[in-house]
């Protein structure tokens, strides 16, 4: 008989045991994450990226199980509210982005790191077009070109919140240790 076998089972799966309230650490730190736009940082031009967004493609590429598609709208209207956007310009955007990732699990057997940062590249092209697209039909006539800074730091930082999502998401359930 294998050892194993004889020791007293306690019911849970891995080495810890997931946190309290486990399925609000996702959408919590969407918010906070929207929230950094509160921050007193006086810049000329938006070269910053959007963090809400960028954290919340990072959860659903990493997790699609962690929320339903319909939280989109929640924690859109939360981004629009944080970030001074025309009211429903993230509801509209997050949801839509919600179903195509939904559409992109169906439709892909496999994805790997580089077609994950593919896919949160194009993802994020279309929510600075999105964006442009908004503010040219509420007057404000700026060049697309002004919009390519946030484009790459949004693009070349998309790794580092991945890696963030990817530490949250093993302290939520219980599977990181700290450092001693």
């Amino acid at each position: 008989m294998v050892r194993s076998a004889l020791q007293q089972r306690t019911g849970e799966i891995g080495p810890g045991h997931p946190r309290a309230g486990v399925h609000l650490i996702p959408a919590a730190s969407v918010v906070i994450a929207s929230m950094t736009a509160l921050l007193p940082i006086v810049a000329t031009n938006g070269w910053g990226p959007n963090l809400g967004f960028l954290m919340l493609i990072g959860w659903r590429l990493l997790r699609a199980d962690a929320w339903p598609a319909w939280w989109a709208a929640p924690l859109g209207l939360a981004n629009d509210l944080l970030t001074d956007s025309p009211i429903g310009q993230s509801v509209a955007l997050w949801s839509a982005v919600m179903l195509m990732l939904d559409l992109a699990d169906r439709r892909t057997m496999w994805r790997d790191y580089w077609i994950e940062w593919l896919l949160a590249a194009a993802l994020i092209l279309l929510d600075q077009w999105f964006e442009w697209r908004i503010a040219a039909w509420s007057g404000a006539r700026l060049p697309f070109a002004a919009m390519v800074p946030a484009i790459f730091v949004s693009v070349i930082s998309f790794p580092l919140v991945g890696g963030i999502v990817g530490l949250l998401d093993r302290w939520r359930l219980g599977r990181w240790k700290p450092a001693r």
